[in-house]
């Protein structure tokens, strides 16, 4: 999860880094039209990435949580029947 949450800042960083640059002159126009194209193909794509990353990050978290939750639920029952049990300190019925 703290990966995930890192890959997304580290997203984030590197399209506010191209974010400013300019694909214009770099040749022909068609050269040009097609970074410029490029550079909107990944700008999208890499906004959506990051906001799946980001949704996979929140279910994880939930999932782990869920899961902590059960645990300690499963924990507890299993105490209760222990000390319930004859002859381990519960009492017998």
């Amino acid at each position: 999860m703290k990966m995930l949450r890192r890959s997304t800042d580290s997203l984030k960083g590197l399209r506010k880094a191209l974010e400013d640059a300019t694909v214009t002159g770099l040749g022909t126009d068609d050269l040009d039209t097609a970074c410029e194209d490029f550079q909107d193909n990944w700008k999208y794509g890499t906004d959506q990435i990051g906001e799946q990353t980001e949704d996979l990050a929140k279910i994880i978290g939930k999932s782990r949580d869920s899961y902590r939750e059960v645990d300690k639920a499963l924990e507890e029952a299993l105490k209760k029947s222990r000390a319930a049990a004859p002859g381990k300190g519960g009492t017998s019925k």
